[in-house]
């Protein structure tokens, strides 16, 4: 837009009369020029958090509606696809003009939610790429209203230039819009879509600091600019903390890769910044893998590893740069496109690094005092600044102390060791109990490689697999003479909500096969989606991969060990609950402090004093009420502090009480349900 077409979207102007076949006069206010309006008005250019409330009245935003999917996708579809059609072989900015008025009427007549939008635009027809881009244009330059303005956002998410970025990056400051235009963004300018995202969903000081001092700066470029440089400084020395999308925005607003390769050699708060972000972007406990969303992330690994060598002997920098060998080893990162060789290149990089002599002795010794502005603390937690309550809020004793230095000890040998050698060479399927860095919350993954590239990752994609001690302990990945179907992952919100991943595990003659996958359909992902095979292995080769994998013990500690001997001796043992008219819900560590050890049970509420109720839902053994009326389950949580006592004992004596006293005694509590 010109300098004159802009004046002319800022000067509001009488509400058109217009028929649906005639140009129709200049609205009141278009939502670009009402959103630009506001963001001149903000002091240095800043972007508003949460963005800008739209300005319309109730009746001229978007409309719920309680029409089926599919049935308000066809009515939209037969709104939008005769528009869709060039008018002429020499159509005209007039012709643009009255087909985004004709859709801003059309719109006018239908109840449908933006996802409609998204979903019908996506899908539909285009006869000319030009015509559908100029229309696109003009909705979202000139358009009044909501859904108007996100049919434009669709089709630029579709067609978008360069020349579309100043517009779609004032539109994503309007809450409203601000997914839409940071969809359309990505297409087009990933540092730009990441700012508007920064800037609608980041909170607190260090990211607020860090979003106005890009906002600040006119090409995003972080590295000549000494307000935006400290400000990033101070958001990496806590990057251990961010949720993981927040770390992928960070990365790509300030072009990390770039960074790396052209900054100062000797800023080791910088690399050491930046593993801590490739490590949060690899998680997949908040729900999909965001390192599979950021289009540079082979080269932010490459230029990670090219600077590992210059960050100091500390324990925090040993554990980043191992964090970093675990996913590149077995994470979704093996997913990503790498040239031949070029991932296993950088995991003898890291290894190479981790084995100079400084580094060594460090899982042999007292951890080392972290380094000022190289270290930062993961540990540090700020749950009002935008880095999630209780991400990196420590794991007890654990995580700045000795049980970090035997996880890193134990996951290098793990890593790089004989047994590593011994895994690269062994058959399609290999199951592994991967543990994290402690300082991370939910240390615990099983990770299941097939032909080398982890499963749930890709057919997934909505959380982690199940633990060790649900998919190995129980047995439940073993191929029995009976097909069986096995819960492989769950999503993060709960199956209810978001689905899970099943799959049926049957034996073939010398085969055992995997089939009939069950799953939701996959969310938003930049991998294609394809239907999941039917995976057959060789039968011996499989049942020694799950014996090996059942009695690999070498990932615990001695609180998990406890914990897992804990629910062997209650699954062997029933009697020890179901005397109490209780059952276990869940054993395990405590997600804060891994020396731990958290026992969950479920128990029938006792009866009040006096009354002779019986059990649950027939009035016998533990009711509280009249015959045949629901007895409500107690939720019990028992913590067993690992307190030294060896894993052996301390389960034992666990049992022992079990046996002799209720465990509605035990305190530590939970109500009913």
């Amino acid at each position: 837009m010109n300098a004159p077409e802009e004046r002319a979207a800022l000067t509001p102007a009488s509400t058109p009369t217009a028929s649906p076949t005639s140009v129709p006069s200049a609205p009141a206010l278009s939502l670009y020029a009402y959103a630009l309006r506001l963001h001149r008005a903000e002091p240095g250019g800043r972007l508003p958090e949460g963005g800008y409330a739209l300005p319309a009245p109730p009746g001229r935003r978007s409309r719920r509606t309680r029409a089926p999917w599919k049935a308000a996708c066809a009515a939209l579809t037969e709104a939008l696809a005769p528009l869709m059609a060039v008018p002429g072989t020499a159509w005209t900015g007039a012709d643009t003009d009255r087909a985004a008025h004709r859709i801003h009427l059309r719109l006018a007549d239908l109840s449908v939610r933006e996802g409609h939008v998204q979903f019908v635009v996506a899908e539909l027809p285009l006869e000319d790429e030009g015509w559908a881009r100029a229309l696109g244009r003009c909705l979202t330059r000139t358009g009044t209203g909501v859904m108007a303005v996100c049919v434009g956002l669709a089709l630029l998410t579709r067609l978008g230039e360069p020349e579309d970025v100043p517009y779609l990056r004032t539109l994503g400051q309007l809450k409203d819009l601000a997914g839409h235009a940071v969809r359309a963004l990505d297409a087009i300018d990933r540092p730009t879509a990441a700012l508007v995202w920064l800037g609608h969903y980041a909170s607190g000081p260090e990211l607020r600091a860090l979003v106005d001092a890009l906002a600040a700066v006119d090409d995003l470029s972080v590295g000549d600019d000494p307000s935006a440089r400290s400000r990033l400084d101070a958001v990496l020395r806590k990057a251990g903390a961010v949720r993981p999308e927040t770390a992928r925005r960070v990365a790509e607003a300030v072009r990390l890769a770039d960074l790396l390769r052209e900054h100062d050699a000797r800023d080791a708060g910088l690399v050491a910044g930046a593993g801590r972000l490739l490590r949060r972007m690899s998680s997949v406990n908040d729900d999909r893998a965001e390192i599979l969303a950021c289009p540079v992330a082979v080269g932010l690994f490459e230029a990670f590893v090219v600077r590992a060598a210059e960050l100091p002997p500390t324990l925090d920098h040993y554990a980043t740069l191992l964090s970093v060998a675990l996913e590149l080893h077995s994470g979704p990162s093996r997913l990503l496109e790498w040239e031949r060789g070029r991932r296993e290149a950088l995991l003898d990089g890291l290894e190479s690094v981790l084995s100079r002599s400084a580094c060594r002795a460090l899982p042999d010794g007292e951890p080392a005092e972290d380094s000022g502005s190289g270290s930062g603390a993961d540990s540090d937690s700020d749950s009002d600044s935008g880095f999630g309550s209780g991400f990196g809020s420590g794991a007890g004793s654990g995580s700045d102390g000795q049980g970090r230095v035997e996880w890193a000890r134990s996951t290098a040998l793990r890593l790089f060791g004989r047994d590593a050698e011994r895994a690269a060479s062994a058959g399609r399927l290999r199951i592994e109990a991967t543990v994290l860095d402690p300082v991370d919350p939910y240390v615990v993954e099983t990770r299941i490689l097939i032909d080398g590239l982890p499963l749930v990752p890709a057919a997934f994609g909505r959380g982690p697999a199940h633990s060790p001690e649900y998919l190995l302990d129980s047995g439940r990945l073993r191929a029995t003479g009976e097909p069986r179907e096995v819960q492989l992952a769950e999503a993060y919100c709960t199956e209810g909500c978001c689905g899970a991943l099943h799959v049926t595990i049957r034996r073939d003659g010398d085969h055992v096969v995997w089939s009939d996958w069950r799953r939701p359909a996959p969310p938003l992902s930049p991998l294609p989606a394809r239907e999941l095979p039917e995976y057959r292995f060789e039968a011996a080769a499989y049942d020694a991969e799950i014996a090996r994998a059942e009695n690999d013990h070498s990932w615990t500690w001695p609180a998990r060990r406890a914990a897992r001997l804990i629910a062997a001796g209650v699954r062997d043992r029933p009697d020890l609950l179901t005397r109490w008219d209780a059952e276990p819900y869940w054993i395990g560590t405590d997600f804060r402090n891994r020396d731990i050890v958290a026992v969950s049970l479920r128990c029938r509420a006792r009866p009040a004093a006096g009354e002779n109720g019986r059990d649950g839902k027939n009035g016998e053994n533990g009711g509280d009420g009249e015959v045949g009326e629901e007895v409500p389950w107690q939720y019990v949580m028992w913590h067993i502090p690992a307190d030294g006592t060896a894993p052996e004992d301390l389960a034992a004596a666990a049992l022992r009480r079990l046996a002799t006293s209720d465990p509605r005694t035990y305190g530590g509590g939970g109500g009913s349900r």
